[in-house]
């Protein structure tokens, strides 16, 4: 049993430690905001935070988050009121929809590190992560929004 934290929550996982976290939120858990993109760590859509940071679930192994902190996007809100997700919503960001938590997730942490980046931080801070509707500006625009900017 792998113990860790999960949305503010003790949980206990069962699976292998060399599972990846992907799986373990999907499959033990019932967080299916956490979304299978590449396998690789090259998308973003299995994006969560650990500790914090903004992490690929997918490439992350169960037994790298014994003792920490796991956030997913149904722990960001369990309303649904974070300023990201009402900013999502406001500007219409989401087409297909697949990418957006972990696009969210991985604006959490930018807002979290810099409330008030630049266009040029946001960009920067979102290039990692892959949106195959080509919503960038949307996504741009819910950024600046959530930080009062927009």
């Amino acid at each position: 049993m792998t113990k860790f934290r999960l949305n503010g929550e003790a949980v206990e996982a069962s699976s292998p430690p060399e599972t990846p976290l992907l799986w373990v939120m999907r499959d033990e858990f019932n967080k299916k905001g956490v979304k299978f993109g590449c396998g690789v760590g090259s998308c973003g859509a299995c994006m969560v935070h650990i500790n914090g940071q903004s992490t690929y679930s997918c490439i992350t192994s169960l037994d790298a988050v014994a003792d920490q902190e796991v956030t997913t996007i149904e722990g960001l809100s369990p309303d649904g009121d974070h300023p990201l997700q009402r900013a999502w919503v406001e500007e219409q960001t989401p087409q297909c929809g697949y990418c957006q938590s972990g696009q969210i997730m991985r604006a959490a942490e930018l807002l979290e590190q810099n409330p008030k980046p630049t266009r040029g931080e946001i960009v920067d801070h979102m290039s990692s992560n892959l949106c195959r509707c080509g919503t960038y500006h949307y996504i741009i625009r819910a950024i600046e929004r959530a930080s009062g900017q927009g």
